[in-house]
């Protein structure tokens, strides 16, 4: 009885307590014998903000908070009323954060600035996160955008009576990558109503070691002739090497490109004009990254250089922007797009079209040269 009577005050504590860090789960017993991380899927390396703490993905947005912020810190740097943020992540105002909190955002801020009257198109603000990309080895620039590419992550709204461990077994992760995507502090604790970015599984290859062989004894790869056979080999059917005609290898046809693409890749610079047209702005550093160029709409945008597609974003009109990378570190951007011809990773010739010029009333290519993320006169590679 007295066993029973125990056991009942235990529970109306329990009861009365507030669970919302308490790991109901229990997993954190015992840790000392717990193997269950070696079967925890690989995931991803948690996506970096940008220069305001803001992650964009096609279907929402979050903000990350920095050491010492508050809801009222985070909301005055994208613009947004603390009300308003903290709101919508069920938090006070002036509550402190942890280093790498993730709050929704309960509507879209700007991803960039919009474009000037003039025309141009900032790149750097608009597409920085994306040539940031293309560029591994260049340091990220201040100020510039992240629209992640990719998977996007499922974003997860704690509900009542829910762990960090059992979200992680209901997404099948760890507990550990959670925390680390999320800012979560030691104890991995979570309260209701908070919003979790639940960390994105990267596929690993198959290890032979661990794959059971279905192959019988006697089966797979035939058993050579041994030396000692009774028949000789046949004689080698041999063409000497100076005699030898190698062919050289297939290229892909590139798309008709049309007469004003077609000189263009006839051009004998370093780089050719990726439209045939007359620049009607030309570069200025700091204000004009690149050189605007008049052309008709639904005109053939066309590769300045043989390259790889680096990266693919947009601008705050949903307009494609373009980034080609190039041998010894160049990139191409083509802004004021349409029609995109090529994938992210795709190789591409010079010459070969990959866009169209959007039409407007005014259409015009705004494209950009750049050495790393350093922007260089187009006008250089041009002549």
């Amino acid at each position: 009885m007295r066993t029973f009577m125990t056991l009942c005050a235990s529970a109306l504590v329990l009861a009365a307590c507030d669970t919302t860090g308490l790991d109901l789960d229990m997993r954190d017993l015992g840790q000392g014998f717990d193997t269950t991380s070696a079967l925890q899927p690989v995931t991803a390396p948690k996506p970096q903000p940008d220069a305001r703490g803001v992650i964009s993905y096609p279907s929402y947005q979050v903000a990350v908070a920095r050491r010492g912020d508050t809801p009222a810190d985070v909301a005055g740097r994208i613009g947004m009323t603390a009300d308003e943020l903290a709101r919508y992540n069920g938090i006070p105002a002036d509550a402190v954060l942890n280093e790498g909190e993730v709050l929704a955002l309960p509507r879209r801020v700007p991803e960039g600035a919009a474009l000037p009257a003039t025309g141009g198109v900032d790149i750097a603000t608009l597409a920085g996160d994306a040539i940031n990309r293309a560029s591994p080895s260049a340091a990220p620039a201040a100020g510039t955008i992240s629209t992640q590419v990719g998977e996007e992550p499922v974003r997860h709204k704690v509900e009542a009576g829910e762990t960090t461990y059992s979200i992680a077994r209901l997404y099948g992760v760890s507990a550990k990558s959670i925390g680390d995507w999320n800012g979560l502090g030691p104890d991995l604790s979570v309260r209701q109503g908070q919003y979790l970015l639940i960390p994105v599984v990267v596929a690993q290859p198959a290890n032979p070691e661990t794959e059971t062989s279905t192959t019988q004894p006697g089966e797979g790869s035939p058993t050579p002739t041994p030396p000692s056979a009774s028949e000789p080999l046949p004689d080698e059917d041999t063409v000497p090497l100076a005699t030898e005609t190698a062919e050289a290898p297939g290229v892909p046809e590139s798309p008709d490109l049309g007469a004003d693409a077609t000189a263009a890749a006839s051009n004998s610079a370093r780089m050719s004009l990726p439209v045939q047209g007359s620049i009607v702005r030309d570069f200025r550093k700091g204000k004009n990254d690149g050189i605007d160029i008049s052309a008709s709409s639904g005109a053939n945008v066309s590769a300045a250089a043989a390259g790889t597609v680096a990266a693919i974003t947009e601008d705050t009109d949903q307009v494609p922007i373009l980034v080609l990378r190039h041998e010894g570190g160049l990139l191409t951007v083509y802004a004021n797009v349409d029609n995109l011809k090529v994938q992210k990773g795709q190789s591409v010739s010079r010459g070969q079209a990959i866009a169209t010029v959007r039409a407007s009333d005014n259409p015009y290519l705004h494209f950009e040269v750049r050495d790393g993320v350093e922007a260089v006169d187009p006008s250089d590679y041009l002549k």
